[in-house]
């Protein structure tokens, strides 16, 4: 399974989607450029489809490979990162950040999970090290890494001075006090500036080129979500460029802040592209519905038991209904499975029916587990699954069916505690603070207490 998710801002916004949704883009994109050997699905969505995305041959060029003994230079390892779209930092905690201090590079590339740290001794690497990004201690150490991109703007020479041409022949003569195409000549990054993403490149791929021929399946609600994507691009390109034109003809001297928005064809598909890229190959789309015989493929799948009519009875046990229906599909040679959306909920759950006589439970991380486990065993999963379902081998039972609609509680306490971690996360270990009640002290780290 690879997911590509699609940026977290509306179009033709004045910001630019978070670092680690362009980190996930990257490295989804990175691995379709690789020989697939075994079967893998790509799992993204209708604003990820339609949206236009980085050249495969600029997605190449844009990746270092180092391990422990190579010479690279610190200045040119922070050009590297700078070029593309790395953002130098006091202490690295996010993805996209880099910090230089000396002899030891600290950065956070796209793919990994944590922080890695750059011992050189002149200009060879001596040391790679995985580090904590809130204590800042070795985790682990490694002998090679690889750097890509965290921007899907990258602001090479060339890249620079495409969007220069671009954005003139576009908007015209570029007045004096135009912040971003002031800060893109400069070399800069911009605040949003991946809203303009088509002029910095030749041409703009779709997830269709870098995928040519492979099966597409669509969810039954597909053709809705992509009409209304598709008039929500419109109307936001819309009201965008009435503003720029009402503004310039009112010709004021101080516009340049005025939002100069490209044309749509520079950033998505259109109806028409889609329809083409989906002419030649082989498309699908799941329906929860029946259809005539003959139209469409019939895998099986049927709502499973929601047991609410057995929950409103105050006098009808609940457990018992659970019991027998588990026993009814594995008399059907089904294996039964309950999907809790958390690990606290399927041991409440799962104690629940211990408590009302059913003892062959068992616990899966994967359906691969799952299918290793004796048949006769209810199965506890942690998948968010809202209903059940029944399968040709398989009957899940989702803890909604059990206990009705999920609760949603504030969560006052969880958010002053994620707040007070935030925080602490600021402070190095050594660092002098002042209590509001102690005065002077010193900040030695964060203790997890597990009670």
């Amino acid at each position: 399974m690879l997911p590509l998710p699609a940026w977290d801002c509306l179009p033709y916004d004045r910001i630019s989607p978070h670092a680690d949704i362009v980190s996930a883009r990257i490295v989804a994109l990175s691995q379709l450029q690789k020989p697939i050997t075994k079967p893998c699905i790509v799992l993204t969505t209708i604003n990820a489809l339609v949206q236009k995305m980085l050249p495969p041959d600029i997605l190449s060029q844009a990746r270092l490979d180092a391990a422990v003994g190579d010479i690279l230079p610190v200045e040119k390892l922070r050009s590297f990162l700078i070029a593309n779209g790395y953002v130098g930092a006091g202490s690295v905690r996010e993805a996209g950040e880099f910090a230089v201090r000396g002899g030891i590079v600290d950065l956070f590339p796209p793919g990994y999970e944590a922080p890695i740290r750059l011992d050189f001794f002149g200009d060879e690497i001596e040391s790679i090290r995985i580090f904590d990004a809130l204590t800042q201690t070795t985790t682990n150490q490694v002998t090679s890494f690889y750097l890509g991109p965290i921007s899907e703007v990258l602001l090479d020479e060339r890249s620079i001075a495409n969007f220069r041409s671009g954005y003139r022949e576009l908007f015209g003569a570029v007045t004096a006090n135009d912040p971003l195409y002031e800060s893109i000549t400069a070399g800069r990054k911009f605040p949003g500036a991946e809203h303009w993403l088509g002029l910095f490149y030749p041409r703009l791929y779709s997830l269709f080129d870098y995928l040519p021929q492979t099966a597409v399946t669509f969810d039954y609600q597909a053709e809705e979500a992509i009409k209304s994507r598709l008039q929500q691009i419109d109307d936001f390109y819309q009201a965008r460029l009435s503003l720029y034109q009402a503004t310039k003809r009112a010709r004021h001297n101080d516009h340049a802040a005025v939002y100069k928005p490209v044309l749509p064809a520079k950033l998505y598909l259109d109806h028409a592209a889609l329809d083409k890229a989906l002419t030649d190959r082989a498309v699908a789309t799941f329906s929860p519905f029946a259809l005539p015989e003959g139209s469409a493929l019939d895998a099986g799948a049927r709502r499973g038991r929601d047991f609410s009519d057995v929950r409103t009875k105050p006098e009808a046990d609940l457990y018992g209904a659970i019991q027998a229906y588990a026993s009814e599909q594995q008399s059907n040679n089904k294996r039964v499975a309950v999907a809790c959306y958390s690990q606290g909920s399927a041991d409440r759950i799962s104690s629940l029916l211990r408590a009302h006589g059913m003892s062959a439970l068992s616990a899966a991380k994967s359906w691969e587990d799952l299918r290793k486990l004796d048949p006769k065993l209810i199965v506890f999963v942690i998948l968010g699954f809202e209903h059940g379902f029944l399968a040709q081998d398989l009957a899940l039972i989702a803890e909604q069916d059990i206990l009705g609609d999920r609760l949603v509680r504030p969560l006052r306490k969880r958010r002053a505690a994620a707040q007070f971690q935030l925080e602490l996360g600021t402070l190095n270990p050594g660092d002098y603070v002042v209590h509001a009640e102690h005065g002077i002290g010193r900040y030695e780290g964060l203790e997890t207490i597990h009670v």
